[in-house]
């Protein structure tokens, strides 16, 4: 019985020494404001496709509403994974960020780094340019190319 005892004891402080490691390696949010460009990240980061303006638009609904996570390209050449717009609900094809895709926009929100990933809960788009990056006439629209 004392023996069952010790490990149960052990069991117990390495799970709160290593609860208690995560929390501190856990950074605090900042509050940022992020510039960009709305991108499909399945396609950004596999190369797939050029995943970026007009040529990619279809594809980056068609992903986000399939529940891939969206990002932005931000202008200082970072990628932020939004986890969270607006307050809306829904994290798995987000109705608010569909319709953004592939928009430059500047967003207000938590940004969250962990293990060099940006992670973006976006209180507020700021500003909504539309899309500005018209690739198309060089590329063809994807997924079906010239």
């Amino acid at each position: 019985m004392k023996r069952a005892s010790f490990f149960h004891a052990l069991a117990l402080a390495i799970g709160l020494s290593v609860t208690a490691t995560a929390a501190s390696a856990a950074a605090p949010a900042k509050r940022v404001q992020v510039t960009g460009e709305i991108i499909d990240t399945w396609c950004y980061v596999t190369e797939i496709m050029y995943a970026e303006g007009t040529a990619h638009h279809q594809c980056a609904v068609w992903c986000a509403v399939g529940g891939i996570p969206v990002s932005i390209l931000g202008s200082d050449g970072k990628v932020y994974v939004i986890l969270k717009v607006e307050g809306d609900a829904d994290t798995v094809a987000n109705p608010k960020i569909v319709k953004i895709q592939t928009h430059k926009v500047s967003v207000d929100g938590d940004l969250y780094e962990r293990d060099g990933v940006n992670y973006l809960i976006v209180s507020q788009v700021a500003d909504d340019k539309g899309v500005v990056n018209l690739t198309h006439e060089e590329y063809g629209i994807q997924p079906f190319g010239k």
